[in-house]
């Protein structure tokens, strides 16, 4: 049987090998790109894009505009991750602020009539490491996961092809269990 293949968008996070990682355990193959590299379109290569955190503000349209091109073009489901899912937000007309830094482990509310979260409990604990946040859900996207910190620590387009989370995913065991429910949307 054929792995699906993931094309794994690196923003800059330091977590890449981790993220990489729990996507193959999760039966995936993944193709590792830059932002500044990812090709125009999919070319029906991939099952999903998952983009990572960031280096780089994820406000920067211009660094981030072959990401969105991209994302927006194709027809596979998206997760982005902390700044992966703050660039997507930007992209939507979303707004960040700044709050207070978050290092370390966080307990996030998640709806659990969403099919991200079949895997896990009402209440799960997250690795955070950020100081940017969104703090209203762009137009066209629901929240879906939140927390004292954050009021979007989950969210989903309209069409349920675009996700985001502003926890870094690949670091605690709710987090995998997040992923593999994500791996439901093309395996």
């Amino acid at each position: 049987m054929l792995r699906p293949r993931v094309l794994l968008v690196d923003n800059g996070t330091l977590s890449l090998p981790q993220l990489r990682r729990c996507l193959e355990d999760l039966g995936s193959h993944t193709d590792i790109v830059d932002a500044a590299s990812v090709p125009s379109r999919l070319r029906g290569r991939h099952q999903a894009i998952v983009l990572s955190g960031t280096k780089v503000r994820a406000h920067d349209r211009e660094h981030y505009k072959p990401v969105v091109d991209l994302v927006m073009a194709a027809d596979v489901p998206v997760l982005g991750i902390c700044g992966g899912m703050q660039v997507l937000a930007v992209a939507a007309g979303g707004r960040l602020s700044v709050g207070p830094g978050r290092v370390g482990r966080s307990e996030v509310a998640v709806d659990m009539e969403d099919p991200l979260f079949t895997h896990v409990r009402p209440t799960v604990t997250l690795f955070q490491r950020h100081t940017l946040y969104v703090r209203r859900a762009p137009e066209g996207f629901r929240v879906i996961g939140r927390s004292a910190q954050a009021p979007v620590e989950f969210r989903r387009s309209g069409d349920g092809r675009l996700l985001g989370s502003q926890a870094h995913l690949e670091y605690r065991a709710d987090g995998r269990e997040i992923l593999r429910g994500f791996t439901r949307f093309y395996q």
